[in-house]
């Protein structure tokens, strides 16, 4: 299932996939599939990239 609040969160605060990558310390790639639904990520890498954009575990990664 594509992760379509990642996408609009990481687009709202103006950061690009690589951007979002290089903040968490993974590929362009890994960010990309994560988006698509092809790759689920780590707890730690989905806590990471919640930091960054400033949203909870629930916001971007659990189904509603």
């Amino acid at each position: 299932m594509k992760n379509l609040r990642l996408k609009s969160a990481r687009a709202a605060m103006d950061l690009s996939q690589q951007d979002l990558a290089d903040r968490v310390n993974v590929s362009r790639q890994t960010i990309s599939a994560i988006e698509k639904g092809d790759y689920n990520p780590t707890i730690n890498l989905c806590v990471a990239i919640c930091r960054v954009l400033g949203k909870t575990l629930d916001e971007l990664f659990w189904p509603e």
